[in-house]
């Protein structure tokens, strides 16, 4: 955060806290004086809080000087007081502007009427947001270039995407601005900028993080809210924060055993595990992205682990997924700009939305309500067919594992390396070329299966690549400890590397 913190992860700066060797207000002045001089070139916070943020830490501080005064074990290690950014996309917060990357939402300065449940546990467990990042508009795209905000920009190179939707959070952390960042994924949105900016991006079981009190079948349940980090260990220790379910939730994910955490993942002894490995087949990875899964499955095989080649899951490339889920993500469009419509009191226009989303919208209302049903049904039976696939792992749920089953499948992020600004955004071509680019993330979004994205590899220019791990439903545990072993093997990109660029 200063000069000799700033590749520090959260861990360690709340480490530092509770040694007594610098404190919130320093963290949060340093995190501030990093935003000013490095946010003008990037674009990731659109809506800073310095005086808010300033004042929430010299609260920090104040708990921390009392925990000094009167040591004790304190168990699970407290980020109180860390520095956070939080997407301008969800997780509302009570009179902070939240515009969502869409231009009616800024015209008339909207703000958060209340503090989501997850804004709640992030502020309970005393962590300070510097402010809110830059999003698509409706994170509705896998690049952040909203028309209304401007695009942000990648940390390791400015002319590339820092991917999307959460993106404005993910320059921020790999720019070294805060440790770690809030972000959601409904098609790849925390997995996509953390390959893209060399991070972790843990994409929780559907139901982990709840949506209350606002949202309930949010985009199919396709999407789930979570943190994008530095490293493993403070993925794990976001979601021992975050995963406090709500009452009425729409899904709840399996529990963890009583007494155990998400960060007890991270000294896990792992017996040898069955990893599956695929690239899709001829054509859909390039040869940096498959390079990548290569070197991920050579160091997990030299840890020990089974390791199968171009194996996946029966249908886990079928076409119907993009035929069903654009069904669903389009009546979504259409639902949530109705929506808008009833609280603005007027109908939407084509003034206020993006092209791409207006379009979306209109075939989202074009089509019938049986439709929408039938999409879900045929997804459903698509769920059924890929599951048998994983073993629910020694860790995740505790049951045994069979021979015909893996606990571990690994595929690229994107099927290629990072593109530049306005490659995702052409009107002419962009559709094409985010399908093309995506063909490995939007599975766990329809399963609800975890997947987290790690930063394996560097492509031929530098560039961070990232690969990916799912496994069962409710296997975050076995995901962690799986992506800790590999962290422990010096198998993820060095954290003084990340955004070097930006520095």
């Amino acid at each position: 955060m200063t000069a000799d913190r700033r590749n520090e992860d959260a861990t360690a700066l709340a480490a530092a806290f509770a040694a007594g060797e610098t404190n919130p207000s320093e963290a949060m002045q340093a995190a501030l004086e990093r935003m000013e001089r490095l946010n003008p070139a990037l674009n990731a916070v659109i809506h800073p809080r310095p005086e808010r943020a300033l004042a929430e830490a010299a609260e920090a501080t104040q708990r921390w000087l009392g925990r000094q005064a009167s040591p004790g074990d304190y168990g699970e290690v407290l980020l109180d007081g860390v520095p956070i950014a939080v997407k301008d996309l969800g997780c509302e917060q009570a009179g902070e502007f939240h515009h969502a990357g869409a231009r009616f939402l800024v015209d008339l300065e909207w703000r958060g009427t209340l503090d989501s449940h997850l804004y709640r546990l992030l502020r309970s467990a005393g962590m300070v947001s510097v402010g809110r990042t830059n999003t698509p508009e409706f994170g509705t795209t896998i690049t952040t270039e909203p028309a209304v905000y401007g695009p942000t920009a990648n940390p390791w190179d400015p002319t590339r995407s820092p991917g999307g939707s959460s993106g404005g959070s993910a320059a921020a952390v790999a720019a070294g601005i805060v440790p770690l960042a809030h972000g959601n994924d409904g098609g790849g949105s925390i997995r996509v900028p953390a390959a893209a900016c060399g991070l972790v991006g843990l994409k929780p079981t559907r139901g982990r993080v709840s949506t209350a009190p606002r949202l309930g079948e949010h985009r199919g349940g396709f999407a789930v809210d979570g943190m994008l980090t530095r490293t493993v260990r403070d993925a794990a220790r976001c979601l021992d924060v975050i995963r406090r379910p709500a009452p009425g939730d729409p899904y709840i994910a399996p529990p963890l055993r009583p007494d155990t955490s998400f960060a007890d993942s991270l000294t896990v002894s792992l017996p040898p595990l069955r990893i599956a490995v695929s690239t899709g087949g001829p054509g859909r990875a390039s040869a940096p992205a498959r390079q990548a899964v290569e070197r991920t499955a050579g160091l997990l095989a030299e840890l020990g682990h089974h390791i199968e080649p171009d194996t996946a899951p029966d249908g886990w490339y079928s076409s119907e997924l993009a035929d069903h889920t654009i069904v669903v993500r389009t009546v979504s469009m259409a639902s949530e700009l109705a929506g808008w419509a009833e609280r603005l009191g007027r109908p939407m226009t084509t003034d206020d939305v993006e092209p791409a989303n207006w379009w979306s919208a209109e075939l989202g209302n074009s089509l019938p309500a049986s439709a929408y049903v039938q999409s879900l049904e045929a997804l459903a039976r698509w769920r059924r067919r890929v599951m048998p696939f994983w073993s629910t792992g020694p860790i995740a749920r505790g049951s045994p594992r069979s021979q015909d089953t893996y606990d571990v499948l690994l595929t690229p992020v994107l099927a290629d390396v990072t593109p530049p600004l306005g490659y995702l955004s052409d009107p002419a071509d962009g559709a094409r070329r985010i399908a093309e680019l995506t063909v490995f993330v939007n599975q766990a979004n329809v399963s609800g299966q975890p997947a987290v994205s790690l930063p394996t590899a560097l492509d031929p220019d530098g560039l961070p690549l990232g690969v990916q791990l799912h496994a069962a439903h409710g296997g975050e545990q076995l995901l962690l400890a799986v992506a800790q072993h590999i962290a422990d093997a010096d198998g993820l990109i060095p954290l003084g590397d990340l955004g070097q660029h930006s520095r």
